[in-house]
């Protein structure tokens, strides 16, 4: 059994509503209102279509301040940090010294010298302490600031009537600002690969600002959302999990876990030329030596990929599908899986067998899967 260690100051809210509250990053986390597949349905329905609130708290807050704290994000992350001005953000990962994905978080420059990074449930904190060790450079984890995600395409309608100017906030944007006559920092990012924000406040406000959105925006469809819901809308947008889609879940046969960057997919968050951060040399040096890959699948019909389904080839078993779902909305019944990198070719045949015994054929295909471009999430005015 976890020990939860951290409170959200909206705890008596998600009862209120039937949330039993189950560990998540040291957290009671309303992982469910409701466990029942309406229910799921009813929430992917609110953020793809109108808008969710979701108490996402439970992820890890940061603040490094200091004439070093550019140095220290720079060394356990893989941006470039001085690319990030002021008012901005950017999605990153760190490593361990072997050059294995460890963490991803977003760091945000709130100002010169003072920056924070939020992440999530690896150990990206142990990982920036031991680049802080011997640093000019104060490092505060910030329980007291609550986050709250409002994400859907009428989340900005939504913020305009309470936030001047939040149209004009950009993709991975920062806006120090009010809501409700309360003091917020409000980010333009998410989890859903909808156009989305996300609402930083002090735990004494949290309960006020929830309240208060959920009231105001009731006519408009805005909804309280489960924690588990971000899994059908993550899984259609191509946003990984750490350790629901890692090798940490699901095992090598003859190694130790720890997946590369190339892997996942996520080299991207390298920024070009980069060195000098944990893991690099060992990084740069995996390239061209993928054991898998993770790459989507689409399945025929309606049933979608239990979560952890073999994924099976000619008849044996190949990979895995960490996390399936079905859109009735989108049309589609897709998956996220580990697989063979010669597998990771669009248009490739396999097979999903579920717990059940059941078989259901499947194609490979690039993800996203929804909004492949990425337009709505990055959309502009």
């Amino acid at each position: 059994m976890a020990i939860i260690y951290r409170t959200s100051a909206l705890a008596s809210r998600h009862a209120e509503i039937g949330g039993e509250l189950e560990d998540w990053n040291g957290m009671g986390t309303a992982w469910f209102y409701d466990p029942s597949d309406e229910r799921a349905e009813a929430d992917y329905l609110a953020v793809r279509t109108k808008a969710g609130l979701m108490d996402v708290s439970g992820l890890k807050k940061i603040h490094l301040v200091g004439p070093h704290a550019a140095a220290v994000i720079d060394r356990a992350t893989t941006r470039n940090v001085d690319k990030i001005m002021p008012g901005r953000a950017v999605y990153a990962c760190m490593l361990n010294d072997d050059g294995k994905f460890i963490d991803d978080c977003v760091i945000y420059r709130l100002s010169v010298n003072h920056w924070m990074v939020v992440h999530g449930t690896g150990t990206g904190h142990e990982s920036l302490a031991m680049a802080a060790f011997g640093k000019n450079v104060s490092m505060i984890f910030d329980d007291d600031l609550h986050d709250m995600s409002l994400q859907g395409p009428l989340a900005v309608d939504f913020l305009e009537k309470h936030v001047p100017g939040i149209r004009d906030l950009a993709y991975f944007g920062i806006l120090q600002t009010k809501i409700f006559g309360l003091p917020v920092m409000i980010s333009r990012t998410g989890y859903t690969g909808e156009r989305g924000y996300e609402i930083f406040c002090e735990a004494r406000h949290a309960p006020q600002i929830w309240d208060q959105i959920l009231e105001n925006g009731k006519e408009m469809g805005i909804v309280p959302v489960q924690f588990s819901t971000l899994d059908l809308l993550r899984t259609e947008s191509y946003l990984l999990f750490y350790p629901g889609d890692n090798s940490e879940t699901y095992p090598f046969k003859d190694e130790p876990c720890g997946d590369t960057l190339w892997e996942l997919g996520l080299d991207f968050t390298v920024s070009p030329g980069k060195t000098g951060f944990r893991g690099a040399e060992n990084h740069y040096a995996l390239k061209g030596r993928e054991r898998f890959k993770i790459y989507g699948v689409r399945l025929e019909g309606t049933t979608p990929a239990d979560m952890g389904a073999a994924l099976v080839k000619d008849g044996e078993t190949v990979g895995v599908v960490t996390f399936g779902m079905n859109s009735n909305l989108n049309e589609h019944n897709v998956g996220i899986a580990r697989m063979p990198v010669e597998c990771a070719v669009p248009g490739t045949k396999l097979s999903v067998r579920n717990e059940d015994g059941s078989e259901i054929a499947c194609v490979a295909e690039e993800m996203p899967f929804y909004d492949k471009e990425k337009v709505i999430r990055a959309a502009k005015g």
